[in-house]
Parts: C-alpha cells; sequence; structure tokens
C-alpha cells in the first residue's frame, strides 16, 4: 500500500505559477524529513525540473516524457530555422500529444524570450495540474508539489537576478 502523508500535504501552502516562492526547496526538503519515509525523501531529493535520468515512479516518468518532448519539438523548431538536423539533438521520449508541437512554435516565436520560458514553464505547470487529479495525500501529490516548488525557484532566481549586471556581461 502507498504510504499517505495527509499531514504534510494539508500543512503545505498552496502554490500558484507566478506566485512568491514560500519557501526554498531545499526548506520543503528539511520539512518532509522525519515526516515521510527515508526512501519516499530519497526520491524527492532524486528531482530536479531538468532531470534526464529513469526513474522508478510512474509520476516521474509521465512528467519527463512530458519534459522531454517539451524539449524535442523546440529542438524540431530551432532547428529548422537554422537548417540543421535535429536527430542529432533529439532524446527519446515516450509522450505523443500535438499540441506540445504547437506550444513549442509558439513560445519560440515569441519577440520576448522571457516570455517564451514563461509560456513553457506555464505548459509545464498546467501538465503537473492534470496529473495532480486523483492523488490527494500520496506520494505522487508531494512530487508534483516539489516540482511546482522548482518551478517557482527557477522563476524566483530570474526575477531577482541582477539585469545590468547580466546584460554588461553579454
Amino acid at each position: 500500500m502507498a504510504n499517505l502523508y495527509p499531514y504534510l500535504i494539508s500543512s503545505l501552502p498552496m502554490l500558484s505559477f507566478g506566485a512568491p516562492l514560500p519557501f526554498s526547496f531545499a526548506e520543503f526538503i528539511e520539512r518532509c524529513s522525519g515526516i515521510i519515509s527515508e526512501e519516499d525523501l530519497r526520491v524527492l531529493k532524486g528531482l530536479s525540473v531538468e532531470e534526464t535520468s529513469q526513474a522508478l515512479s510512474p509520476i516521474i516518468k509521465k512528467w519527463l516524457g512530458f519534459n522531454t518532448t517539451l524539449k524535442n519539438e523546440l529542438v524540431k523548431v530551432r532547428c529548422a530555422r537554422k537548417s540543421a538536423r535535429a536527430e542529432d539533438y533529439l532524446r527519446s521520449d515516450g509522450y505523443a500529444e500535438p499540441s506540445v508541437y504547437h506550444l513549442a512554435l509558439a513560445a519560440h516565436r515569441n519577440p520576448s524570450p522571457l516570455e517564451g520560458e514563461r509560456m513553457l514553464d506555464m505548459a509545464r505547470w498546467n501538465f503537473l495540474e492534470e496529473l495532480s487529479f486523483g492523488h490527494y495525500f500520496d506520494l505522487d501529490s508531494v512530487i508534483i508539489y516539489a516540482y511546482k516548488l522548482l518551478i517557482l525557484e527557477r522563476w524566483e532566481k530570474i526575477n531577482t537576478a541582477d539585469r545590468e549586471a547580466l546584460l554588461r556581461s553579454v
């Protein structure tokens, strides 16, 4: 039987895309420590937004499949513009959704690279929302929460970056 964590999940603040980061991913791991099993904690510690390793959890496999498909579609769009061979850069995936191509194309065509990235992360967020249906207090809901937290943490870094220093370095 799967481990359930109703106390942990009910004590976590709700996350919304674009909202301020309530706490870091490291703090989240600390909160989970002692509440969830050691095996489940190891799973959480191994998560990252740009994860490429094979995972045991079906929810992580779905996430990785979607994220890899999204990246592959971006590669195809960018390679078509540069007249390069996309096959040299593609990763294997298992997710098939025609709308992902249109999303990658729209993000690529966005005049603002930052807004294009926002579109992609919003799609990732929405996919995580879809994955969360039917998962309320189990490890999968904790994993989905962790992925959302990682997305928010990424945007926290983007929003607090010293843009003048970045512009000077470019």
